[in-house]
């Protein structure tokens, strides 16, 4: 996976997840302040490793983590009708 890959799955999640918490607001009451947010896809095992390896520095740094677990979003494709109408 390169690394523009990799970049574009994590917005994709982060979007996904804040979709979610405009939803569930409650749910950023959860994360304390100055935490460092992680997803882990559990659809993707090659994404999950490179983001454990996020979790797993911080904690080397005694960052506080915050693990969110989800699956990866699947895109929406709108199906287009065009109807004609004959005069």
């Amino acid at each position: 996976m390169t690394k523009e890959e990799m970049i574009k799955k994590n917005l994709d999640l982060h979007a996904e997840f804040m979709r979610y918490t405009f939803e569930n607001p409650n749910a950023l009451d959860r994360i304390p302040k100055g935490s460092r947010l992680v997803i882990l896809p559990d659809d993707d095992p090659q994404l999950y490793k490179e983001n454990l390896k996020i979790v797993k520095d911080s904690q080397e740094k005694k960052l506080p983590v915050v693990i969110v677990r989800m699956k990866t979003p699947t895109p929406i494709v709108p199906k287009i009708e065009i109807i004609s109408s004959s005069n």
